[in-house]
């Protein structure tokens, strides 16, 4: 799959971002590593560094050997200590960059796993899992609930106040402006996988008139006919099953949807009579509360790596953060007065502000304490092995 890459590849990725923009920043990038191939494999998008290699045919590289790229992460570890330990009058622009590293390198962990994820799914046996926990059945959640929020004017991305004093955040959430939003309300959790059954049995992925027609020309090309890793049971074609990082397993219908399209999602919202929440009703929803959520626990030895169950509800808003990211209507633009940083480091974010939709709150693959309200994911809106989910909204309910 063109989207996915090898475990080695992002362990060598990641080695490189430290040894091109921390170690390589003076320009002495022969300190680093006599290997000059490196910079064409491992290097992603940055095209102001140079020639790199194609996204779609990592998988067929196999040589640097996985030996030989544990050795260049190694070494490029302990050059990055003695830079730090060295010196105490460190450039700031090297010192954030440090932190830009660390933030990119959870990215990647998470990407790895939702790799991992998708090569098991296409190995034509049945049970590649990553892990061997065995998944108990998720609690009912109860009907959809709705959070209602007045119109006005609010402040949208990096708090511009002393709310938020000190940490990280990535260029693209800011700068900090105002965005008048109106009366809506949004739902208090995500959707299940029985509510999607009830979408697909009334003929979701057969009414064109529910969907975006991008939408409709992808499904029907790709014949979707359900969420990815969906799969149905040979003996009981009515019931399903579902792939997950802990095998094949019957789907249970009180977890999140999950795996699903900017495309599936619309019209999920629309046949609900309801629609998809912008990112600013989004952020605003979530400014103040706290960000606690299922997310990637590998030290807890029942994890699931899969979403599960927003329990019974509260009265406030559940799986805000964590189980699932979450598709918003709104598409991957700047704010007012971004700009992008000066040199190849610019390129992290600023140049993909075109043709992709926003995802907010994180995921159950998500490392914990990586997201908070004005954290921005983005992806093309026909994509769906990054485990998205669908929260619903509306115009505010009377």
């Amino acid at each position: 799959m063109p989207d996915a890459s090898p475990t080695k590849w992002h362990r060598a990725h990641t080695t490189w971002f430290f040894a091109e923009f921390v170690l390589g920043a003076d320009g002495t990038t022969e300190r680093v590593w006599d290997r000059p191939e490196y910079r064409f494999l491992y290097n992603s998008y940055y095209d102001a560094v140079g020639a790199r290699h194609p996204r779609p045919e990592r998988g067929l590289v196999t040589r640097p050997s996985l030996a030989a790229v544990a050795e260049y992460r190694e070494h490029v570890d302990k050059a990055t200590e003695q830079l730090l330990a060295g010196d105490s009058d460190l450039d700031p622009s090297i010192a954030s960059t440090v932190v830009l590293g660390t933030h990119h390198e959870e990215q990647h962990q998470e990407l790895l796993l939702m790799d991992i994820k998708h090569v098991f799914s296409l190995n034509p046996a049945v049970g590649p899992a990553y892990s061997d926990v065995v998944v108990e059945p998720a609690a009912d959640p109860g009907p959809i609930g709705w959070a209602e929020f007045a119109g006005g004017m609010v402040d949208v991305g990096r708090r511009c106040d002393d709310s938020e004093p000190g940490g990280f955040a990535f260029d693209n959430e800011g700068p900090c402006h105002e965005v008048r939003l109106y009366d809506y309300a949004v739902a208090d959790r995500l959707v299940t996988a029985g509510e999607w059954l009830a979408f697909i049995d009334d003929g979701g992925y057969e009414r064109p008139q529910l969907w975006k027609s991008d939408g409709w020309h992808r499904a029907q090309t790709e014949r979707w006919e359900a969420p990815l890793y969906w799969r149905r049971n040979p003996d009981e074609p009515d019931r399903w099953w579902i792939h997950t990082l802990t095998g094949l397993r019957a789907l249970d219908p009180h977890e999140p949807v999950a795996h699903v399209s900017y495309y599936e999602a619309d019209a999920f919202a629309t046949w609900a009579d309801a629609r998809l929440p912008t990112e600013f009703e989004w952020e605003h929803a979530a400014v103040g509360r706290d960000v606690t959520g299922r997310f990637l626990d590998e030290q807890d030895p029942g994890f699931s790596f899969h979403p599960g169950s927003a329990g019974p509800s509260t009265g406030a808003l559940r799986q805000l953060y964590g189980d699932c990211w979450e598709w918003t209507s709104s598409a991957y633009q700047p704010y007012p007065g971004f700009h992008p940083a000066a040199g190849a480091i610019g390129e992290y974010n600023g140049k993909f502000m075109s043709g992709q939709q926003v995802l907010r709150g994180g995921g159950v693959l998500t490392p914990p304490g990586h997201v908070r309200p004005t954290y921005r994911n983005f992806f093309h809106p026909h994509t769906r092995w990054h485990g998205a989910g669908v929260r619903l909204a509306t115009d505010r309910v009377r």
